[in-house]
């Protein structure tokens, strides 16, 4: 019998490291794959933690080798520049806050990942994110449930993904505690085992988004003004809309003898509000573009289930009304801080995730 065969997306990470191994031993024909997402003259400038920089795509080129499995890169460098880079940059033009490893999952790599496995006659998909995908039988639907290292776990990133992916989706690590996945891989002699994480924007040099934004955005979209407190008084200026976002405490260069967080932005003015952690609670939001993993029934005005409005924030329960096809209007149970237009709020039902959709 043909083994099944499936296409991995390697990083040169640790994780899908020990995922092409964990797919070998479980009798899959494996063939790996790394994005190319920067041209030839950056490539060589990002950090080796960086998930596609020249030194992760020779990482995971080497782990191929050494499980002997072909190894490809894939240059999708105009796709990303378009989806990713021109949206991050458009959303912090329209003063929203964005979320560009999402963006990334849903418009390149899950994708060009599917469409890689058509094309070599593959039956699926895989990657190293620490989330589960299995077969539903009371909805009939594919689902992603967290993964068993919630302090690792990455279902929240990966909520905008469709049936006809997750139907084909595999993803080996998601039952594995970060710290059995670094033994493995220290025990398979990877050099990946002790990288340390990146948590940096791949697509931003040195971490600075500043300099990056300054950089991509034209002057008139950059809206310097005035920083004032909810009671309307001037505190201080303040160089650009952009440089901040809903909930900020640091950099705001103002001393109010108490910590003070951004409450409101307002991009057309060019003003920024503050006040104290209070004034950053909201208990209701409302959210656009719904995806739907397991859909509500016709009948169903009001959904209860737990939301998280951040990617490591704990998950709080919530209502949840939808408003049109693709509307939503989320109301908590208890306030919550700073949730942020352009950031996703997902939806769960213990812990398999329901739905996700973009702040307004």
């Amino acid at each position: 019998m043909k083994k099944k065969q499936v296409v991995l997306a390697m990083s040169g990470g640790v994780d899908s490291s020990v995922a092409a191994y964990l797919l070998k031993k479980q009798g899959y024909s494996v063939i790996g794959v790394t994005f190319k997402v920067w041209p030839k003259n950056l490539c060589g400038k990002h950090a080796r933690r960086s998930c596609c920089s020249v030194d992760a795509i020779a990482d995971a080129r080497s782990v191929c080798a050494k499980l002997g499995i072909p190894h490809y890169a894939i240059d999708c460098e105009k796709e990303f520049k378009r989806r990713v880079i021109d949206h991050f940059i458009n959303s912090y033009k329209r003063g929203l806050t964005p979320n560009p490893c999402i963006i990334c999952n849903e418009e390149i790599k899950f994708p060009i990942l599917l469409k890689k496995a058509r094309q070599t006659k593959s039956d699926y998909i895989a990657t190293g994110h620490h989330a589960r995908c299995v077969y539903n039988k009371k909805h009939k639907r594919f689902v992603i449930k967290e993964g068993k290292d919630k302090k690792k776990e990455q279902s929240y990133v990966l909520f905008s993904l469709n049936q006809d992916i997750l139907s084909h989706l595999i993803l080996p690590v998601g039952d594995y505690t970060k710290d059995k996945i670094r033994a493995i891989a220290k025990r398979l002699k990877f050099a990946s085992y002790s990288r340390e994480e990146s948590q940096e924007i791949c697509f931003v040099m040195d971490n600075n988004l500043n300099k990056f934004l300054k950089e991509k955005l034209k002057k008139k979209d950059i809206r310097p003004g005035i920083i004032k407190n909810k009671d309307g008084a001037i505190l201080g200026k303040h160089p650009g809309t952009c440089f901040y976002t809903i909930g900020q405490r640091r950099g705001l260069k103002i001393s109010c003898g108490k910590p003070i967080y951004i409450t409101d932005i307002n991009h057309k003015k060019g003003e920024i509000v503050i006040g104290d952690y209070n004034d950053t609670l909201k208990k209701t939001l409302r959210a656009k573009d719904i995806n739907w993993i397991i859909p509500p029934k016709k009948s169903q005005k009001l959904l209860h289930a737990e939301a998280r409005t951040r990617y490591k924030e704990p998950k709080a329960k919530a209502s949840l009304k939808p408003l049109s096809s693709k509307t939503c209007e989320v109301r908590f149970s208890k306030p919550q801080s700073s949730p942020t237009p352009g950031q996703a709020v997902v939806f769960y039902k213990g812990d398999t995730v329901i739905a996700g959709a973009w702040i307004t």
